[in-house]
């Protein structure tokens, strides 16, 4: 599987993490993806893939691609194989620049592209796309559509600033003092949070710390668990296990044995470290 990322020029290096190029076969037909304090655009090039959020709902088709906001549950994606597609993995207030609607609308609901950009302007984008000479001139273009189309938004620089004060804590914030630290009350602040990413600063907070939890597990190795949910500010191992089934609806001994899965069926694959088989 091929997959070539970088990081993009200013402005958008404040608001996206990486854009990336993806095109081959994928380890697993499904695979679940458990919530990280992200948000995701795909510009899909190849056939429709599924997404499912959520056990008991239903799967949808998306053959354009979707516009995915911060996650607070799992999400198990069915890639067609081969898959090809260019996206950019954007930072939790990322897409707001990007949306016509505010991102709590899309909590847990991801919508396809032509319903954000319209079906025009999606339709011509991938065909400058499917036309290029190469990975690295689809990922300019791409950022140079997303340039195209930045725009301010009141509260981004607050939500920014704080969000970016989670991020360098990894979550471990005393959430009642962002608010008087950014000078505005904290109802305020929930409800830009809210407007531009989908979720609470609290949650938030939830989703950096157990994202930073789970890239300190060495799956190859035996885990101490008991530490493990010390060191990250759990109150006990108890409240740990609730938080690992909430995020990825697996006990957190499975979810080890389902990475060790991973490791040992595709050593070194391009995508391991957070995706998990579904199958």
């Amino acid at each position: 599987m091929q997959y070539v990322s970088r990081a993009p020029r200013p402005p958008l290096d404040g608001l996206i993490d990486d854009l990336y190029y993806l095109r081959g076969a994928p380890p697993y037909a499904r695979l679940t993806l458990p919530p990280m304090p992200a948000a995701l655009l795909i510009v899909n090039l190849g056939a429709p893939f599924r997404i499912r959020s959520g056990t008991g709902l239903e799967t949808a088709q998306y053959a354009d691609g979707c516009v995915i906001t911060l996650p607070t549950r799992a999400l198990e994606f069915g890639y067609p194989i081969p898959t090809r597609s260019v996206g950019a993995h954007l930072k939790p207030w990322g897409l707001a620049p990007f949306l016509p609607m505010p991102a709590a609308e899309l909590r847990d609901r991801p919508v396809t592209l032509e319903q954000v950009w319209g079906r025009a302007a999606v339709a011509t984008l991938r065909d400058r796309l499917a036309t290029a000479s190469g990975p690295h001139q689809m990922l300019t273009l791409l950022e140079d559509e997303l340039t195209r189309r930045l725009g301010e938004h009141a509260g981004l620089g607050l939500v920014r600033h704080t969000g970016g004060v989670l991020a360098a804590a990894r979550g471990a914030v005393a959430i009642g003092g962002l608010s008087g630290a950014a000078g505005v009350s904290s109802t305020h602040l929930a409800q830009r949070f809210k407007e531009l990413i989908g979720v609470t600063p609290k949650r938030l907070a939830r989703t950096y710390r157990f994202a930073a939890t789970v890239f300190a597990i060495d799956p190859a190795g035996p885990v101490d668990w008991g530490r493990l949910a010390e060191s990250a500010g759990y109150f006990d191992q108890a409240h740990f296990g609730h938080e690992f089934r909430a995020f990825t609806g697996l006990t957190p001994t499975r979810y080890v044995e389902v990475r060790r899965r991973f490791l040992h069926e595709h050593p070194g694959h391009v995508m391991e470290g957070w995706p998990l088989p579904a199958d």
